[in-house]
């Protein structure tokens, strides 16, 4: 079997990793979506047999995004758009070649904040703002995004669509607004950010339990966001994701394989993650503006700072603040699962048995897994087998089919070993 091409998998790498950043600025410097995912692609087209030849340039980002600029104009003419067009390309040649000066690297950073701005612009439906700030800034497909809402991959995209032909026909700015605006736009702005995070987290789908470039990308950003307000939410945000990002090596095995919260390996928790994430929740609870990131925020501070035994009854307290600040099935679930641990299975599997009722959450694979695991613990494994079948019926994510696939061999083989 012929080995891959080094080359190549390099280039498919800064894709993965930068390919989020070289369109940002291409969107900026061109104005156009679509005109900057064609340039974009084009670039990295050219790359792939140019830097073959010539090696990699010191800086492939900045390299990627004059020649996707390069390409945007080329295509312009090659359209026959010249006529039209003539003074806004001479110009846009112009810029290019002053730009290509002064690549600032700072400002591709920041070019990804003015594209998260500007896709939760206020004239953009709210339904529309965070799944086309998914799409055009974090580079997830439109079929992960709709999973992740629970519709259709064509209605996704037809939302998706409606986003960038607002922003086009409206000429909504790129711009990071004046601090007097934070305030109004934030909330999708941590939306979002939080959402990119989760997906480096724990990915929808695919091989990988985790995608560290985007957890890594959604914390930067949230640092940038709290450097232009220091709010208490942004704090607590920002503490959500470092105590969470706090226990990433521990959380699959040498494998790949899963390990749950309390089997974990401490000792591979980052402490100095969990003592700024920590520092910060106790910040954001002063400030006594206490919002849903800064709650979910004190809970995983709980789950960080215990050694011995879990206090549940306080974290089962904070999900009783949290169901009145921001309800949500998957809250009233998380909840279900702290009064387990408290009470027994029996006390959380009767909240979860509401949760079903409701039907909100019967695609959610972790309601059936859930389900499934207080089921195996009050002993009834027929129930507990026919709820995790569910659950890996429903999971896109390797891991987690392969920790579910665990379960459903283990119970079966202890109901044989019986017979």
């Amino acid at each position: 079997m012929p080995q891959a091409d080094p080359h190549n998998q390099h280039l498919a790498q800064l894709y993965q990793e930068q390919s989020a950043k070289v369109l940002a600025t291409l969107v900026r410097l061109l104005g156009d979506f679509d005109l900057a995912e064609e340039a974009m692609h084009e670039a990295f087209s050219v790359a792939l047999q140019a830097w073959k030849e010539n090696g990699v340039p010191a800086n492939p980002t900045a390299w990627l995004i004059s020649t996707g600029r390069f390409k945007a104009i080329d295509n312009l003419r090659r359209k026959k758009r010249i006529a039209k067009l003539e003074p806004d390309i001479q110009q846009l040649i112009t810029d290019l070649e002053e730009h290509n000066k002064h690549v600032n690297q700072q400002e591709i950073e920041d070019d990804q904040l003015r594209m998260i701005f500007t896709c939760c612009h206020p004239a953009i439906n709210i339904q529309v703002q965070i799944p086309l700030t998914l799409r055009e800034v974090c580079g997830l497909t439109t079929e992960e995004i709709a999973s992740a809402y629970l519709v259709t991959p064509a209605t996704m995209a037809q939302r998706i669509v409606r986003g960038k032909n607002k922003i086009k026909r409206t000429n909504i700015p790129f711009v990071i607004p004046q601090a007097a605006d934070l305030p109004d736009r934030i909330d999708a702005v941590l939306s979002v950010i939080y959402l990119i995070f989760n997906e480096g987290y724990a990915a929808s789908s695919g091989n990988l339990l985790c995608k560290v470039n985007l957890s890594n990308e959604a914390i930067r950003l949230c640092r940038l966001v709290l450097s232009l307000l220091p709010d208490s939410e942004v704090m607590g945000l920002l503490a959500l994701m470092l105590l969470h990002e706090s226990r990433r090596e521990a959380r699959v095995d040498e494998q790949g394989n899963i390990v749950l919260l309390a089997e974990q390996n401490r000792a591979l928790w980052r402490p100095d993650l969990i003592a700024e994430g920590v520092a910060l929740v106790q910040q954001a609870l002063a400030t006594q503006n206490i919002g849903t990131y800064t709650i979910q925020a004190a809970i995983a501070s709980i789950h960080a700072q215990s050694t011995t035994s879990t206090d549940w009854q306080q974290i089962i307290e904070l999900y009783d603040l949290l169901m009145k600040v921001d309800p949500s099935p998957v809250v009233e679930l998380n909840r279900a699962v702290a009064v387990a641990m408290r009470s027994g299975p029996q006390a959380g599997l009767e909240i979860i048995e509401g949760i079903s009722a409701q039907g909100k959450l019967n695609h959610y694979h972790k309601l059936h897994s859930t389900q499934g695991e207080l089921l195996a613990r009050i002993g009834d494994l027929p129930a507990a087998i026919k709820a995790f079948e569910m659950a890996l019926s429903l999971v896109k994510q390797i891991p987690e089919k392969r920790y579910l696939q665990q379960k459903l061999t283990q119970h079966k083989k202890t109901i044989n070993d019986k017979i």
